[in-house]
């Protein structure tokens, strides 16, 4: 691996948010059990990706357990250069007082497909609550896509997750994120305590390009309106930041898209023409999944005129 700046990965102040929506920050208190900062409790991956020879090479890599990755795979015949990385959890699920960190940069011309294992469970806490910050960056002509699995918050969890993108002028980045209102299976429709984030996405100037804030706390507030989950029991967001193409011809693709899968769902232009953003409701876990690999595949055709890959994990 390639050498750079060092850093104290483990600093209270990297994986520790400076800022928490009152909701989940009322929460914060001492552990009985393993305290904040303790081993097992702060989990951090810091990874770069350069293009050497032709593909794209992980050329930077920290791991802290519980965070950890499986080797890149280069599994897709359409796409031969790029890699794809899962992230894992040897925790099986986050737990109160947990605290992670992800950093990943691409370099010029690189391309990266980054994903989880599998769903994020989020466990009951009865003291304190959990955070996960997530900082991305996609270099010039470079193109990221981060397509994490579902996140489900059990009964009674808090949880806070920040997610910050920072994208170079002829990027392309493509976020997807899942939410479940509970273990539905057993009866916990929004049980949980409060579930936050932040969506930032930056140029490289440090420029807002736009924000998507979420606050469900079912305690203070219906989450069931119609400008949050209506009822439904599954919320699914797809934001493609990019100059390749018109904003308007990829909003108009994912509402293509979306308009047959019978689904509550649509697309529109993300702020100053940077790209599209698709928004889709349901409540079974695989018509919602279906939908947004339709979506995604539909984008991958516009952007790089090639089908997307199966996602189903192996």
């Amino acid at each position: 691996m390639r050498s750079g700046p060092v850093i104290d990965h483990l600093a209270p102040e990297r994986y520790q948010p400076g800022w928490l929506p009152g909701s989940v920050a009322r929460h914060a208190a001492g552990l009985d059990m393993l305290p904040v900062g303790s081993p097992g409790k702060v989990g951090v991956l810091h990874l770069a990706f350069e293009r050497v020879g032709g593909r794209t090479e992980l050329t930077g890599h920290y791991q802290k357990t519980p965070l950890q990755i499986a080797r890149p795979l280069y599994y897709d015949p359409e796409r031969p250069d790029m890699p794809y990385l899962m992230f894992m959890s040897s925790g099986g699920g986050v737990l109160q007082g947990d605290r992670y960190r992800i950093d990943v940069s691409c370099g010029e011309g690189s391309s990266v497909h980054l994903t989880t294992q599998a769903a994020t469970r989020l466990y009951r806490m009865e003291q304190d609550y959990a955070t996960q910050l997530v900082n991305l960056t996609a270099g010039p002509g470079g193109y990221l896509e981060y397509l994490p699995d579902t996140v489900i918050p059990f009964a009674d969890s808090r949880y806070y997750q920040r997610l910050r993108v920072t994208v170079a002028a002829d990027a392309t980045v493509v976020l997807g994120e899942t939410l479940m209102a509970g273990r539905l299976a057993r009866g916990e429709r929004h049980a949980y305590t409060a579930y936050c984030s932040d969506v930032e996405v930056r140029d490289t100037s440090a420029r807002l390009l736009f924000a998507d804030p979420l606050r469900l706390v079912p305690g203070e507030r219906p989450v069931t309106g119609p400008a949050v989950m209506a009822g439904f029991g599954l919320l699914s967001s797809l934001y493609v930041v990019t100059a390749a193409q018109p904003a308007r011809l990829v909003a108009d693709t994912m509402h293509a898209v979306l308009a047959g899968t019978g689904l509550r769902a649509g697309a529109s232009v993300l702020p100053g023409d940077r790209g599209a953003w698709a928004r889709i409701l349901g409540d079974r876990s695989p018509e919602v999944e279906a939908a947004l690999q339709l979506t995604w595949n539909a984008v991958r055709e516009l952007l790089l005129g090639v089908p997307a890959p199966d996602r189903r994990k192996q």
